[in-house]
């Protein structure tokens, strides 16, 4: 009995010593350069690949190889996925999948096209966008737009269980992809436009029965934050570290949605995502008692929570009292690199606030936080004094607050607009050169805020904005960057005549992928940006390029399709320049550049 209690006591060790098993069939697959199993490309969203094939001496003979239309006309986020001979391609709502065979150039192997209330449209804040499917243990799941989370045969497309997620009469919605992590379906949730308080939730992969759920906002026991172990910048967050940060009970209503990219970290047991702006627009209705700035946590923030309880580990605010909806849902990267000469693991964040932040993954210890554009100027930058009592803030402009300004006061020139210096377009990283290929908005605003009252599934914005591309500059609207997250340098810039809205591909060849608004797929060398490629496909793209490899032969592909924030004019045939909550007017020029359409693109070598 003595030698059983010692072996179970080892064995407890030891399992508590190993690391935690992430979706082995995920792994497996994800270890396949010639597929492409989920949007982010692996677990720690690198969106690299070690395909080679097509490097920087050959990118420039890519010719197209065969197309696809997906029928639907609005703005097409995401890429599609491979595994094995076929290709698994989305639309935005009504959210088609469409299976296609690459033995048969895109055969169409099967369709599923779910029926959804038209009436969710109107609450979908910037267009009908979707970001994609994901795919573990010979399923897709699918998040469609009304919130329903449907998980489908990947062989036939039936259906084997699907769960609502949400509330569209609540303005509760879906626009992003989901990941498989162990035996749960990590997803979140859109819109603080409405007011809706954001949430993280694990479904099983196999049931889809509900197995935790974290807020954004509100008490402890909601949020799932421990007072003593859940920390900040290296300080345990205390008690209702979200609930004093709010004025009265306006955390119900308080945003902090969750609708970007999620990434896993298998050694911590941690899924990093970031959450939104608090609602309203409107600052001055978000005032604490005494009429003064108060953090509201924990929007504009990552967080770090265990995968299997959804306890947070840490959590790091960005942009304490957000005047500006500088949404902090963009993606984690999860990469080793040396910072200050020493290796560390390290989560990488380019943030709509304009800043790029390099953190400790394991302790949430702030490493870095830099300019990733040099025109932002609503912050002279964040204290890194960790002696200072504003350790980790950045420090407000009171020229370019929202808040000073007052209701009903146009604040002029602040840099970056509100759909920020990024957006959710992915950045990629490459660890041949230990850089970070970003694609990038250059756009200011002026911002006017106003009074709105709250009413479930009605906008709760309270704010007028108008875009502008950013002065004294290069006359253009976005730029494509390398980054040096370890120094937060920018080792080289490539303007463009509008924000770059795609997602980026680094590769094992040297050739870097994005693709820009007017529609071009382009190709760059790693090491400087020289331009080897480019091919102007049907519409703008807002896509994220892929790439994969069928019957020995690499392949590149790219979903084209304008739309999104920058493209609502486009997408939804807006005109007046302050809908589309600015962009309307700030993007009046992408009209004359591309059409509306919907179209997969694919690529190879002769």
């Amino acid at each position: 009995m003595r030698r059983i209690a010692l072996l179970s006591a080892s064995l407890a060790a030891i399992a508590f010593a190993m690391p935690a098993m992430p979706n082995e069939d995920v792994l497996r697959q994800s270890a396949k350069p010639e597929q492409l199993v989920l949007q982010t490309g692996d677990y720690a969203n690198q969106r690299f690949t070690r395909l080679d094939q097509i490097n920087r001496d050959n990118v420039k003979n890519l010719k197209v190889a065969w197309t696809f239309s997906t029928g639907v006309l609005r703005g097409h986020e995401g890429a599609p996925l491979v595994i094995g001979d076929i290709m698994y391609v989305h639309t935005p709502f009504p959210n088609i999948v469409y299976a296609l065979d690459l033995n048969e150039d895109g055969k169409i192997l099967w369709k599923y096209e779910p029926k959804q209330d038209p009436s969710v449209i109107p609450v979908m804040c910037c267009d009908t966008v979707y970001r994609g499917l994901a795919y573990a243990d010979g399923t897709l799941y699918h998040h469609q737009a009304d919130t329903t989370l449907v998980a489908l045969d990947a062989k036939t497309g039936k259906v084997k269980w699907s769960v609502v997620n949400g509330d569209p009469k609540k303005g509760e919605t879906n626009t992003a992809t989901v990941l498989p992590v162990k035996d749960k379906i990590i997803v979140g949730i859109s819109g603080a436009e409405f007011g809706v308080r954001g949430h993280v939730t694990a479904y099983d992969a196999k049931t889809g029965k509900r197995l935790w759920r974290a807020y954004s906002t509100g008490p402890d026991s909601e949020i799932l934050f421990d007072p003593e172990k859940t920390m900040s910048l290296g300080k345990p967050v205390g008690k209702d570290s979200s609930l004093r940060t709010w004025n009265g009970d306006q955390w119900t209503i308080g945003g902090g949605t969750t609708w970007g990219w999620f990434s896993y970290d298998s050694e911590t047991n941690l899924v990093y995502y970031g959450t939104g702006n608090p609602s309203t627009w409107n600052p001055v209705q978000r005032a604490g008692p005494d009429g003064k700035p108060i953090d509201q946590k924990w929007t504009m923030a990552i967080i770090a929570r265990d995968a299997d309880t959804g306890m947070a580990r840490w959590a790091y605010q960005m942009t304490p009292f957000d005047e500006w909806d500088y949404d902090g849902v963009n993606e984690m990267i999860l990469a080793d690199i040396n910072v200050g000469g020493k290796p560390r693991k390290v989560l990488v964040h380019f943030d709509r606030n304009g800043l790029a932040y390099t953190l400790d993954r394991v302790t949430g210890e702030l490493l870095v936080a830099d300019k990733y554009d040099p025109k932002v100027n609503w912050t002279s930058g964040v204290v890194m004094d960790r002696n200072s009592p504003q350790y980790g803030r950045p420090q407000v402009v009171p020229q370019f607050s929202t808040f000073q300004t007052g209701q009903d006061k146009n604040t002029k020139g602040i840099c970056p607009a509100a759909l920020g210096t990024k957006d959710q377009q992915p950045a990629a990283f490459s660890p041949r050169t230990n850089l970070f290929y970003v694609p990038t908005n250059h756009v200011c605003m002026d911002y006017e805020p106003f009074r709105v009252s709250y009413t479930a599934g009605q906008p709760y914005v309270g704010a007028t904005l108008s875009m502008f591309p950013t002065p004294d500059s290069h006359g253009g609207m976005g730029n494509f960057i390398a980054w040096d997250a370890a120094t937060g340098k920018i080792v080289w810039s490539k303007p463009e005549k509008f924000s770059v809205w795609s997602g980026a591909l680094a590769t094992a060849g040297g050739v870097v992928f994005y693709g820009t608004l007017e529609g071009y797929l382009k190709a760059v060398d790693e090491k400087d940006g020289t331009e080897l490629f480019k091919f102007k496909t049907p519409s703008g793209i807002i896509g994220n390029v892929m790439t994969y490899s069928h019957k020995g032969k690499q392949y590149v592909a790219v979903l084209s399709g304008v739309g999104g924030w920058a493209g609502i004019g486009l997408a939804a045939g807006l005109t007046n320049p302050t809908e589309g909550l600015g962009a309307v007017g700030g993007y009046a020029g992408l009209r004359d550049y591309t059409a509306l359409g919907g179209t997969l693109t694919v690529f190879a070598l002769p």
